[in-house]
């Protein structure tokens, strides 16, 4: 027991019960987390890019753009996939091909109209029929033209009476048996009534009424107006006529027709009075007619989007009749015009564009108008100058 109570306690190990090593080790701990926690607040600030590259700087952009205009810089490898070239030109014959048609010619074409409301009593004429001016087309029993002749009547009887009224007041002034007002007042009766009767009269002559006519004579006769042929006949014998203005027949003098060209929109601009014609009639194979344009409309048709181009011809034969068929083809001066690849054109919203280089790889978005081709190369109207530098390909990459 006292050799146990003797024992020194320090012979114990020393990592069992020491303890002084613990916060030497502790800080060295919290050193190397510290350490860590800035080289990773380093590394968000500075970027992970400068552990990979070395610290390089950022790419360059592929393209710049100011305004309307885009830069491809030289460093960019956009410029490598870019193919500018001058818009190249070719020579336009300035001959147009058309289809066309007959027509009657509007300043030879008359409405006829009935000059009185009646009951058409005969039908002279049938639909196709060629007549002379002045010639009885119809005869209506017209109750208009009967209170025509009763008011020429009445005015031509007040006349009479007036003119008699006058000359027997003139005679009494001369003895003195009647006052100067009342030879007045004759005097002015007399030049009413014949104020009316030459009304009455003139009423007649509108009507195409003879003012002498008696009895079953006093019909309404309707007469051509001109030579020609009846084209549209839209009465019969027993029709009630009640609208004066809407037209009984038609009657077209066909000795000179045109013919009309139907000019598409895009040829518009190479048309002109004077130009020389080629027409080619489908019911007369082998036979051109030639002529000259004699005018050029200022409007295109809102239906077909063309140009109703007008040629004269003489008809003495009446061998081109309205409505026929034909193809025609007109001559005008040979142009250039701007061919571009299809490649260079690219759509826009409702726009055709391509891009135009103003100076060394800088370009702007030019607006064109092509014309409707079937072909890898296409016309363009406007918006290039011949020259021009075009990109030609790859100009989707600087699209929007």
């Amino acid at each position: 027991m006292e050799a146990n109570e003797h024992e020194p306690h320090d012979q114990q190990p020393p990592d069992a019960h020491d303890h002084s090593a613990t916060p030497r080790a502790t800080a060295f701990l919290w050193g190397g987390i510290g350490l860590g926690v800035l080289l990773v607040l380093f590394l968000l600030t500075h970027g992970f890019g400068l552990l990979s590259h070395g610290g390089s700087q950022p790419e360059a952009p592929v393209l710049v753009r100011h305004g309307n205009m885009i830069f491809v810089p030289e460093s960019s490898a956009l410029r490598q996939r870019l193919t500018v070239m001058p818009a190249p030109t070719r020579l336009e014959s300035g001959r147009i091909t058309a289809p066309g048609m007959v027509e009657a010619d509007p300043a030879r074409t008359v409405a006829v109209l009935s000059s009185g409301a009646g009951r058409v009593q005969s039908l002279k004429v049938a639909l196709g029929d060629r007549v002379r001016r002045g010639a009885v087309l119809a005869v209506i029993d017209s109750p208009d033209l009967a209170q025509a002749y009763d008011d020429n009547d009445k005015a031509a009887s007040s006349a009479r009476l007036a003119a008699t009224n006058l000359k027997r007041a003139e005679e009494q002034f001369k003895i003195g048996a009647t006052a100067q007002r009342d030879l007045d007042q004759a005097r002015n009766d007399n030049a009413q009534a014949a104020a009316e009767y030459a009304r009455t009269r003139a009423r007649l002559r509108a009507m195409g009424a003879p003012a002498d006519a008696r009895g079953t004579e006093r019909l309404l006769t309707v007469r051509a107006p001109m030579n020609g042929s009846v084209t549209v006949l839209a009465t019969a014998p027993g029709a009630q006529i009640n609208d004066i203005t809407q037209p009984i027949m038609t009657i077209a003098d066909l000795s000179v027709v045109w013919v009309t060209a139907l000019v598409a929109e895009k040829d518009v601009a190479v048309l002109a009075p004077g130009q020389d014609a080629e027409v080619s009639v489908t019911a007369y194979p082998g036979r051109p007619l030639h002529g000259k344009v004699l005018f050029v409309p200022d409007v295109i048709e809102a239906d077909s989007r063309r140009n109703k181009t007008r040629i004269a011809f003489e008809n003495p034969d009446n061998a081109l009749k309205p409505n026929m068929f034909t193809t025609v083809t007109l001559y005008g001066p040979a142009h250039t015009r701007v061919v571009l690849p299809s490649s260079a054109l690219l759509m826009n919203n409702d726009r055709t564009t391509v891009f135009i280089a103003t100076a060394p790889w800088t370009f702007e978005r030019r607006t064109v108008e092509p014309l409707l081709e079937e072909s890898s190369q296409v016309a363009i109207a406007s918006g290039v100058q011949p020259g021009e530098q075009v990109v030609v390909r790859g100009g989707i990459l600087l699209n929007d």
